[in-house]
C-alpha cells in the first residue's frame, strides 16, 4: 500500500499496534483445550472463529479510522456529554427558557397534525418575522412528540426546515453543537456542497475540523479526505483512504484525483465528473487547463460553481449567432447563477437596422424570442420618454415570463423603475410598476410616542422591561381614568391587545373599567383553541408561523394580531409575545 511510503517510525508503530490487536483478538477466540473436542466441533468452532475474526477486523479498522480522524482535529469541541450517546433524546440550539418555552413543548402534540402543518409551511416563502418564530420552534431543546411521530421523523422535519431556510451559519452551528453529522448526512451534504458551489473551500471544510464523530457516509468521508489534503494533512488523508479501501471502499475517479493531489502521480487526469459538486471540483483543481462549457442539462449547482470560480468568462466571447448558448445563459440568469447585467450586455452586441430600432414595438414580433428581447432592450436604452420606456420594459418582462424566465429580468428591471417618478405613471401601467419594484422601508425607524393613544404611549415600554408591575398598574389606571371621562375615546383593537397582555402577566386592573371593552375568545380559531387547552405550545407556534406566512407583522390586520397575542398569552409564551408587541403596537416614523 502507498501508506507504507508515508509512515515514519511513529506511524509504523501505530500500524504494528493495529496488527497486534488483530492477532491478539484472533488468539483470544481460539479454544484452550482442543484435545477434548471431537472433529466436528473443531470444524464448527473454526468456522465461528473465522466469522468472529472478520467481524473483529472490521471493528478494529473502523475504530482506527475514527482514532485517526480525532488526531486530525484542529479545534477541541466542547459539548454536552449526553449528546455523545447514540440514543440522543434532545437536539437543538436554544434553551427553552430563552424564549419562554419549556422542555415539554411538544409532548402533547399529535404527529399527524404536525405533519399537516409542516406540509403547509413548506409551500410558503416565509417572511423574516415568521422565520424567526419557526427557528425558535424547530431549534429549541425539547422532548419529541410521542403520538404518531417518531424521533427520526421529527429530526427529518428539522433538517428539511434548515435546508429550506438555507441559513448556512445556523446549519453549521446546529450540526456542530449537537455532533450529529451521521444522523443528518443530507443536511451536512447540503451545507458543504453549498459552500463549495460558492467556491468557499475553507468554509466547506470547516465542519470536518470541528467534528468529533466517526464519519460513516461515503460522500462526506471523501469530502473529509480532500479537506485533510487541502489543510496539509496528506499523511492522514492517505491513511484514511487506505483503511477505507481495506473495508471495501472503491472509487477509481476519486482515487486518481487524490493520488495527483498527494503527489503520487504527475499525470493529469482529464476526466470530468458532474455526479457531485465535489467530483466536479476535483476535476477543476487537478487540471491547470480546465475548461468546461455548461449546457441546459448542467445541474444548477455546477452553474453556480462555475460562476463563483470565474469559469464562465468564455461566455463573453459567444457570438450572437450562437442562440443555443445564449438560451443556456438566459436559463442560468433565471436561476441566479449568472449576472443579469452580463446577459443584457450580450443583448447590446446584436446588430439591428435603423428601421427595426425605430419601430421596435412592432419589429420584435417578427423575430425569434432571444433576438426580440435584444431588440427591445436596445430600444429601452435609446428611449428618453418615460411612458414609452415603461411600456417597453413591460414588453421585455412579459417576453421573459412567457419563456418561463421571469427571474432573468428582475434586479436590472428594478433599477430602471427606480428612476421613474411613480406619480407620473399612467393608470394602465401602475400595476406593472408596483409589482416589479421593491419599495424600500427604513427598518431602523424610531418609535414616536403618542401619549393620547394608549398603545402608542410610553406605557408600551413595559414590554421592554422598563416598568415595575406596581408602576405600570398605577400608570395604566391613571390612563383608563382619563379615558373613562373622555367620551370621544374608544379603545382600539391594539389598546385591547395591550390591556389583555398586561392582565395575562398578572397586572390587576380595576373592575370599574370592565365596561370599556369586551373580550371575545371566539376570535381564536377552533384548532388553535384546542392546542391551548392541551398545552401544545410547539404546535401552536407552528400554526402562528403558518398564519403569518409571507407577511410582515406590521402589515397583518389587527384581528389576526389579536388572536396571535391571545394565544401566546394563554400559553404563557411571554418573550415571543413581547417581541411581537413591540413590532406591532408602537408608532414608528
Amino acid at each position: 500500500m502507498k501508506i507504507l511510503k508515508l509512515l515514519n517510525k511513529k506511524n509504523l508503530s501505530i500500524v504494528s499496534l493495529f496488527l497486534l490487536l488483530i492477532t491478539e483478538t484472533i488468539a483470544e477466540e481460539n479454544p484452550v483445550d482442543i484435545w477434548n473436542i471431537d472433529k466436528k466441533e473443531i470444524e464448527k468452532k473454526n468456522d465461528d472463529s473465522l466469522d468472529k475474526e472478520n467481524s473483529k477486523k472490521q471493528e478494529i479498522l473502523q475504530k482506527s479510522i475514527y482514532n485517526l480522524q480525532n488526531q486530525n482535529q484542529i479545534e477541541t469541541i466542547e459539548f454536552n456529554q449526553t449528546l455523545e450517546s447514540q440514543q440522543i433524546k434532545i437536539i437543538g440550539l436554544y434553551d427553552p427558557e430563552d424564549n419562554g418555552l419549556d422542555i415539554d413543548m411538544w409532548s402533547n402534540s399529535d404527529g399527524d397534525q404536525l405533519k399537516n402543518i409542516f406540509s403547509n409551511i413548506k409551500k410558503i416563502k416565509l417572511s423574516e418575522d415568521a422565520n424567526e418564530i419557526m427557528n425558535i420552534s424547530m431549534l429549541t431543546n425539547a422532548h419529541y412528540p410521542k403520538k404518531n411521530f417518531s424521533e427520526k421523523e421529527f429530526l427529518q422535519f428539522k433538517s428539511d426546515w434548515l435546508i429550506k431556510n438555507s441559513d448556512l451559519d445556523l446549519i453549521q452551528e446546529y450540526l456542530i453543537k449537537n455532533q450529529i453529522i451521521n444522523s443528518h448526512p443530507k443536511l451536512t451534504k447540503f451545507l458543504v456542497d453549498k459552500h463549495l458551489s460558492q467556491f468557499n473551500i475553507e468554509k466547506a471544510c470547516e465542519i470536518f475540523s470541528k467534528n468529533s464523530e466517526q464519519i460513516k457516509d461515503d460522500y462526506l468521508s471523501k469530502f473529509n479526505i480532500y479537506c485533510l489534503i487541502k489543510n496539509g494533512k496528506k499523511e492522514y488523508a492517505q491513511m484514511l483512504l487506505d483503511l477505507k479501501k481495506e473495508l471495501g471502499f472503491e472509487d477509481k475517479y476519486f482515487e486518481k484525483k487524490i493520488d495527483f493531489l498527494i503527489g503520487y502521480t504527475p499525470k493529469i487526469d482529464k476526466e470530468i465528473s458532474e455526479k457531485s459538486i465535489l467530483e466536479f471540483h476535483l476535476a477543476h483543481i487537478t487540471d491547470p487547463e480546465f475548461v468546461f462549457e455548461p449546457n441546459e442539462n448542467t445541474d444548477k449547482i455546477i452553474w453556480r460553481y462555475l460562476s463563483s470560480a470565474n469559469l464562465l468568462n468564455s461566455f463573453q466571447q459567444i457570438d450572437t449567432s450562437e442562440l443555443d448558448k445564449i438560451a443556456n445563459i438566459e436559463k442560468a440568469v433565471h436561476n441566479k447563477n449568472y449576472p443579469e447585467k452580463d446577459l443584457l450586455d450580450l443583448y447590446k452586441r446584436f446588430q439591428f437596422n435603423i428601421n427595426q430600432l425605430l419601430n421596435a414595438k412592432e419589429s420584435y414580433k417578427s423575430l425569434g424570442n432571444i433576438e426580440s428581447r435584444a431588440l427591445i432592450y436596445q430600444k429601452v436604452l435609446l428611449e428618453s420618454e418615460m411612458i414609452e420606456k415603461l411600456k417597453l420594459l413591460k414588453i421585455l418582462k412579459t417576453s421573459f415570463k412567457n419563456d418561463n424566465l421571469n427571474n432573468a429580468f428582475d434586479l436590472e428591471l428594478k433599477k430602471f423603475l427606480e428612476e421613474i417618478d411613480p406619480t407620473e405613471i399612467p393608470d394602465n401601467l401602475t400595476s406593472f410598476y408596483y409589482t416589479n419594484i421593491t419599495i424600500e422601508t427604513n427598518l431602523n425607524k424610531k418609535i414616536k410616542f403618542n401619549n393620547d393613544i394608549m398603545h402608542q404611549s410610553k406605557l408600551i415600554n413595559y414590554f421592554n422591561g422598563d416598568y415595575t408591575k406596581s408602576k405600570i398598574k398605577k400608570d395604566v389606571e391613571s390612563f383608563l381614568k382619563k379615558i373613562k371621562k373622555n367620551k370621544k375615546y374608544f379603545l382600539s383593537k391594539k389598546d385591547i391587545i395591550f390591556l389583555e397582555s398586561l392582565k395575562a402577566d398578572g397586572i390587576e386592573i380595576s373592575d370599574k373599567y370592565n365596561d370599556l371593552y369586551e373580550v371575545n375568545d371566539s376570535e381564536i380559531p377552533s384548532d388553535i383553541q384546542v392546542m391551548i387547552n392541551n398545552n401544545e405550545k410547539g404546535t401552536a407556534l407552528l400554526r402562528i408561523v403558518e398564519v403569518i406566512g409571507q407577511d410582515k407583522l406590521e402589515k397583518i390586520d389587527d384581528e389576526t394580531i389579536y388572536f396571535i397575542i391571545a394565544t401566546l398569552n394563554k400559553l404563557n409564551i411571554d418573550l415571543i409575545r413581547n417581541k411581537i408587541l413591540l413590532k406591532v403596537l408602537p408608532l414608528k416614523v
